[in-house]
């Protein structure tokens, strides 16, 4: 991932509407892509990445997400994400199939229920 000279840049991905990205520990790179409502780690060298959340279309199943926007991943390699047309914070454990909802999940409002 490091510019090495400061002075050209490389394409590592591509077709992507990203809105939000972090780092691990590891340099894998995580990113949300709006469009295909999914997040993917890519580690260094990979183009295509690995769907750690989300890959399943638009919707509000626990397997999917709608519009992801922000990511944060924590040290067991949980990957946290804003999930923005549900409303909900999703936690998704390495290797899971599905996420667990963290935070909200019941509609636009500033309750705390």
């Amino acid at each position: 991932w490091p510019r090495r000279n400061g002075t050209s840049g490389e394409t590592i991905i591509s077709n992507i509407y990203c809105w939000g990205l972090t780092m691990d520990e590891n340099g894998s790179l995580y990113v949300t892509d709006v469009g295909k409502h999914e997040v993917r780690r890519y580690r260094k060298g990979e183009s295509q990445g690995t769907v750690v959340a989300g890959g399943n279309g638009y919707g509000n199943r626990l397997d999917q997400l709608s519009r992801p926007r922000y990511v944060f991943v924590d040290r067991d390699h949980s990957v946290y994400v804003s999930d923005w047309d549900n409303h909900r914070v999703m936690k998704w454990m390495e290797g899971a199939k599905q996420g667990i909802v963290v935070a909200g999940g019941q509609g636009t409002g500033n309750g705390l229920t």
